[in-house]
């Protein structure tokens, strides 16, 4: 596991945690109980580009600096341990291996159905004391549909940018 980053790495980190802010906050349909938007591109191509520790503190200080930014309730803890083991994950399974869809779905499902539905279920049963058979219907649709969208997403947005970006490596 790399710790060290150089100046161009830290840029993309940076560039990467601003274009998640901004999909996050004002390009996703939010409700109080589920959020659907691509804020996961920025965090997927984090994890691809530099592993699991750096996406995952990047994906977090997203989050605190998204609600610190463009506060959109009070903030929670929780779901900055979500945001951070997103990244953890992303990275994971995808940092230095080839990225198609057999190696994306295994992240993709991880995310989508045991951190977002099942740990994102239970930060707002704790947040809004609400029963949590009212909310699994529409969050587990959420995840059903975004399980494509998220599968054919992260491989054409980096097999788009890899020819691109191969400069990153270079230095």
């Amino acid at each position: 596991m790399k710790l060290k980053l150089n100046t161009k790495s830290l840029i993309i980190i940076a560039f990467l945690i601003a274009l998640e802010i901004i999909l996050t906050r004002f390009l996703s349909i939010n409700t109080p109980i589920l959020r659907i938007g691509f804020g996961f591109l920025p965090v997927a191509m984090a994890g691809i580009l530099f592993g699991p520790l750096w996406a995952g503190l990047a994906y977090a200080l997203g989050d605190i600096l998204g609600i610190l930014l463009f506060p959109a309730g009070p903030y929670f803890p929780g779901f900055t341990l979500t945001a951070f083991l997103t990244g953890i994950v992303y990275g994971y399974f995808l940092h230095n291996k080839p990225i198609n869809w057999k190696r994306v779905l295994v992240p993709v499902v991880i995310v989508l159905f045991v951190l977002n539905l099942c740990l994102d279920t239970l930060w707002l049963y704790i947040l809004m004391d609400n029963a949590v058979v009212a909310l699994l219907p529409a969050r587990l649709l959420k995840c059903a549909i975004m399980l494509p969208v998220q599968l054919i997403l992260i491989q054409a947005v980096w097999h788009r940018l890899l020819n691109k970006i191969s400069f990153i490596h270079a230095a």
